[in-house]
Order: structure tokens, then sequence, then C-alpha cells
């Protein structure tokens, strides 16, 4: 990874050819290196990196990334786990109001039935390993569904509070349509990994 000094240079005047060559870089460095390695030590580490190296560190290589590249796939998934990092009881308050409509999606993420907080992190972590212990695509798949399945339960709390407070209810309506827009991204990023396109 780059040090602070070199990634707080990234932002500014880098041309974009070469934040994007960086990025693809990064990306492919880590998970063909972390595929290469069966240390669960070394995959602990990969997928706690948001919270080693910060994610802004993180944001500064990939957050421009094409959602249909390696990087861009890479930073749905470490956003996403960082947010069910930040706030796992929201999360899994959401996740239990989407299940009843979406139990498919439920099936292929692989949350235990009525989840908590922990049963959301446990998943989070479970789908990062997958990028780096098992198929790529499996884990970018297990992703978008769980994507799905909270951004059916976001509509439902939305429509909870559309009477209470509709600014509210707004913004969690924008939330679950971001949410079902990277699920497709992560499946199609999953389809570009089977062809061997996702670069």
């Amino acid at each position: 990874m780059l040090d602070p000094a070199q990634a707080e240079e990234l932002p500014g005047g880098y041309d974009p050819a070469l934040r994007n060559e960086a990025a693809h870089t990064t990306a492919a460095a880590l998970v063909h290196q972390g595929r290469a390695n069966t240390d669960p030590e070394v995959v602990a580490r990969l997928v706690s990196l948001v919270e080693r190296e910060g994610l802004d560190v993180v944001a500064a290589l990939w957050s421009e990334s094409q959602a249909d590249s390696l990087p861009g796939a890479l930073w749905r998934l470490y956003v996403l786990r960082e947010w069910v990092r930040r706030d796992p009881a929201t999360v899994a308050d959401r996740y239990r109001l989407g299940v009843a409509a979406a139990p498919v999606h439920d099936v292929v993420a692989g949350v235990a039935d009525a989840p908590g907080p922990a049963d959301v992190l446990a998943v989070a972590d479970a789908v990062l390993s997958g990028v780096y212990t098992g198929e790529l695509d499996v884990a970018l798949e297990r992703a978008a569904a769980f994507s799905r399945v909270l951004a059916t339960g976001a509509a439902f709390d939305a429509d909870h509070l559309d009477d209470v407070d509709p600014s509210a209810a707004q913004r969690l309506t924008r939330g679950a349509a971001s949410l079902v827009r990277t699920a497709e991204e992560l499946e199609h990023a999953a389809s570009l990994w089977r062809a061997d396109r996702l670069e």
C-alpha cells in the first residue's frame, strides 16, 4: 500500500490515466496476492484494510474507478463492509425489514434468520473474505444480494417514515435506489469475472 504522504498526493494533480493505472495495479496486486496466500491472518488484514489504512486512503485509490472494473468492485465491497461496521444495528434492522420481500436474495446473501448486528457484521466479513479465499464472483453476488435485501428494507423504512418525516423518507428512498444500483454493478462485475474480463 502507499504510505499516507503518497496517497495524499493522488487526488491532487495526478493525471486521470495515472490514477486509473494505480487503481488497477493496486486492486490486482491485492486480489491476486491475497488469493495466492493461505494464511488466515493475511486474509483478516485484507478484510480490515479500511480500518488499518482509512477509508480516505482507499477512496483515493479506488473510488473513481468504473463499477465494471476490479478496483471499482473492490471499492463497493469495502464501502458496504464499512457501512455495516459503522452501523450494524441499522443495517440489521433494514435487513430484517427487507428479508420477507426478497427471500431469494436472502438465501444468496447467506445471513442468519432474524439477524442482529453481529450477524450482519459476520456476513460482511465473510463476503469480503470470499474475495481472497473463495470464488470472487460468488463474493460479488453475495454482496449484491445483501444490498438488494437492504434496499428493500430501506424502502419499507421510508414508507413508514413518509407521514412522520417526509425528508428522511426521501433520503431513505434515494439510499435504497443507490443500493439497488450497487447490487446491479456487483452482479455485472461478477459476470465479468466469470468471463475473465474484470480488470
